[in-house]
């Protein structure tokens, strides 16, 4: 735990003094990072970068409940679209339409978000389609 300033010692030799013991007690040692170049110094200023890192290495969210589910079932309808097989399909519209049944029956806050469940055999018929080898038309064009 810090300890606290003494009266008396003037801030900046107080935190010299901790930065000091610190580095004779080995804190700064094998720290993550250490050699590498620090990273975003050729972008433009941005006083909240460290802020914008945090919420980015968290995984927290700042869109309205609302939005987020728009973005979530946008997601999910791609996580469909690249499955390996139709059960994962069938799995990822099942969990995605649950989630927006929910939000129909008790509105998150924020904007509308405007969401109808997915017809599970067009998300499915659509994502054969894209996996059927397409045959060549007469004269070598494709369909």
């Amino acid at each position: 735990m810090t300890e606290r300033k003494p009266a008396g010692i003037s801030f900046e030799s107080f935190v010299d003094k901790q930065i000091r013991e610190a580095a004779e007690r080995g804190a700064f040692e094998n720290l993550p990072g250490a050699g590498k170049p620090l990273g975003g110094l050729d972008g433009p200023y941005d006083e909240n970068w460290w802020i914008k890192q945090k919420l980015e290495r968290e995984g927290v969210s700042v869109l309205p409940p609302s939005l987020a589910l728009r973005k979530e079932a946008e997601d999910a309808l791609e996580a469909a679209s690249a499955a390996s097989a139709e059960g994962e399909v069938r799995r990822i519209v099942a969990e995605i339409n649950e989630k927006i049944h929910e939000a129909i029956r008790v509105p998150p806050s924020g904007p509308p978000h405007n969401l109808t469940p997915y017809d599970a055999e067009d998300v499915v018929r659509r994502w054969r389609e894209r996996r059927e080898p397409r045959e060549p038309r007469p004269g070598g064009g494709p369909r």
